[in-house]
């Protein structure tokens, strides 16, 4: 059974499978706690869970929650959110970055300063088989990342200590990638090398790409593909990303997309006001209240849009 907050679930229903309860920056609140965005584990998670109950009262049962190391992970904060709502959240691990590393991994490990074993892998391990931090919640999906800059080595040593962990454990790999570069190709072939099997990888973000060809290639690779970043528009509009899903439904692709807003609960990283202004629809209701009723137009059918909530997230943990 795949692992929630609160622990393992028989069924994860309709799920969000790329979004994020909290993205934090410790440091800042350390040592500036008056900051205007402001910082209470109570209020905000109250908040929270108000917003996780608003998507399950639109049929939203599960989010995978991808804030991992370098987004500003802090499983207690979800872990009271989690008390609060009956929406599953699941926790993930890994690294995020598209170049350096947090210097207790930088300045150690082959080839760094100060030399010595590479412990990634084994802190990835340790989160998914006894828990994060002294929390008992147990990571079910591993997360990494590339971007413009493409596989830097740093990018390559949290893929490889991902895929590490992948052979250990068998739980399921996701990734931000960058689709204007075709980067999910580049993160299949380190992958496959090292070998993670591609049907159990999520190539995140591929929804910001309207080239088809490119889409149907990470397919055809064997991997799911994240149409998961409905709301920002600024990358990909809301017309060209409902277009590309129909297609790749039409074509037969529906057991192979999974979606979701990549939307935080409350992250102090971004100006709310500017991203409400910016991104208006960049929240968690915008796919079942808005996606969904567009796909359905455009000739995708229910069991298509069950695939994609249901079926393909159920593949991915089962």
């Amino acid at each position: 059974m795949p692992e929630t907050v609160r622990g393992p679930v028989a069924d994860l229903g309709a799920t969000l499978m790329h979004e994020h309860v909290f993205g934090l920056s410790p440091e800042i609140l350390w040592n500036w706690p008056d900051i205007p965005e402001g910082w209470d584990l109570e209020t905000r998670a109250r908040e929270a869970a108000a917003k996780l109950d608003a998507a399950k009262a639109e049929g939203i049962d599960t989010i995978v929650d991808l804030t991992v190391v370098g987004l500003g992970r802090y499983l207690p904060a979800v872990q009271r959110v989690a008390e609060l709502t009956d929406v599953h959240i699941v926790a993930a691990t890994g690294l995020y970055t598209y170049d350096a590393l947090p210097p207790y991994f930088g300045n150690r490990g082959p080839g760094t300063l100060f030399g010595g074993p590479d412990r990634l892998a084994e802190f990835f391990v340790r989160d998914i088989t006894e828990g994060i931090g002294r929390t008992g919640v147990k990571a079910a999906i591993l997360k990494c990342a590339t971007d413009k800059p493409g596989m830097t080595k740093n990018c390559e040593r949290v893929f490889r200590a991902v895929a590490e962990a992948h052979r250990e454990t068998g739980v399921p790999v996701t990734t931000h990638s960058h689709s204007a570069s075709r980067g999910g190709l580049e993160q299949q072939r380190l992958l496959a090398s090292l070998g993670v099997d591609l049907g159990r990888v999520v190539i995140g973000h591929a929804g910001d790409s309207t080239d088809v060809a490119y889409l149907e290639e990470l397919v055809a690779n064997g991997s799911f593909i994240g149409m998961d970043r409905f709301g920002i528009g600024t990358i990909s509009p809301f017309e060209d990303r409902v277009a590309v899903v129909a297609a790749l439904c039409e074509r037969g692709h529906a057991g192979r997309m999974v979606l979701g807003h990549d939307s935080y609960c409350f992250n102090d990283r971004f100006d709310a006001d500017v991203v409400r202004e910016r991104h208006p629809d960049y929240h968690l209701l915008h796919v079942s209240r808005d996606v969904l009723p567009e796909l359905r137009k455009r000739g995708v059918t229910e069991e298509q849009i069950h695939q994609m909530l249901v079926d393909n997230p159920r593949r991915i943990f089962g």
